[in-house]
C-alpha cells in the first residue's frame, strides 16, 4: 500500500508455504532465537544482535521509514504456513528513482530452515509484491562467494549485473512501465 508521501508501506504477503507479516517490535521474542546465530554472519560480516540490540532495531524499523523520509524501510518476518514458525525475514528499502520506485531487497532465513526454498519463496512473494506496486527496478546485494543467496536472486527473477557495491556483487531486475505511462 502506498502512504501518503508517495513510499510503500510494507502490508501482508502469502504464499503457497509462507505468510510474510509487516515485522513490529513485539516480535523481537520470537525473532531472536532465529536470528542468534553466527552463521547467519558468514557472507554479511559481524555477529548475532543481542535481544536488546534488535529491539532496538526492530523499533528504528517501525517507523518504515528512513530518518530522511528518503527510503520506505520495509521488513515482513516469514512464518510457516504449516505450523506458524518464524523461518526468517525479508526487507525491501524502496526509494524514489529517475523512473519509478527502486527497491532493494534482502533476506535472512534460520540455518535450521535452510536448504528448503524457503528464501526464494519468500524472495519471490516480495518480489512480486512491489512489482504489483509498480517498482520499476529490484535489486539484491550478494557477496561473490555467496551461491546460495546468487540462487535467490536468480530464482526471483534478478539477474547478475557487473556491478558491485560495498564488496557485493549486484544482482537485478527491471520492469518497463506499461504502454503510456510516464
Amino acid at each position: 500500500m502506498i502512504d501518503a508521501d508517495g513510499l510503500l508501506r510494507a502490508d501482508h504477503i502469502a504464499s503457497r508455504r509462507l505468510r510474510l507479516s509487516p515485522l513490529v517490535p513485539a516480535h523481537a521474542e520470537e525473532l531472536f532465537p532465529v536470528l542468534d546465530d553466527d552463521r547467519l554472519h558468514e557472507f554479511t560480516g559481524g555477529q548475532p544482535d543481542t535481544i536488546e540490540q534488535l529491539r532496538a532495531r526492530l523499533e528504528r524499523w517501525a517507523a518504515e521509514r528512513s530518518p530522511d523520509g528518503g527510503e520506505a524501510w520495509l521488513n515482513w518476518l516469514v512464518r510457516s504456513v504449516s505450523d506458524d514458525r518464524i523461518v526468517g525475514t525479508m526487507q525491501a528499502t524502496v526509494a524514489r528513482g529517475t523512473h519509478g520506485q527502486v527497491a532493494v531487497v534482502a533476506w535472512t532465513v534460520g540455518v535450521e530452515e535452510q536448504g528448503r526454498g524457503v528464501a526464494s519463496e519468500a524472495a519471490r512473494a516480495v518480489v512480486e509484491w512491489l512489482i504489483a506496486w509498480r517498482v520499476r527496478r529490484i535489486e539484491a546485494h550478494v557477496h561473490p562467494a555467496h551461491a546460495v543467496s546468487a540462487a535467490v536472486a536468480r530464482s526471483a527473477g534478478l539477474s547478475q549485473t557487473d556491478e558491485v557495491v560495498d564488496g557485493e556483487v549486484v544482482w537485478r531486475r527491471s520492469i518497463a512501465p506499461p504502454p503510456g505511462a510516464g
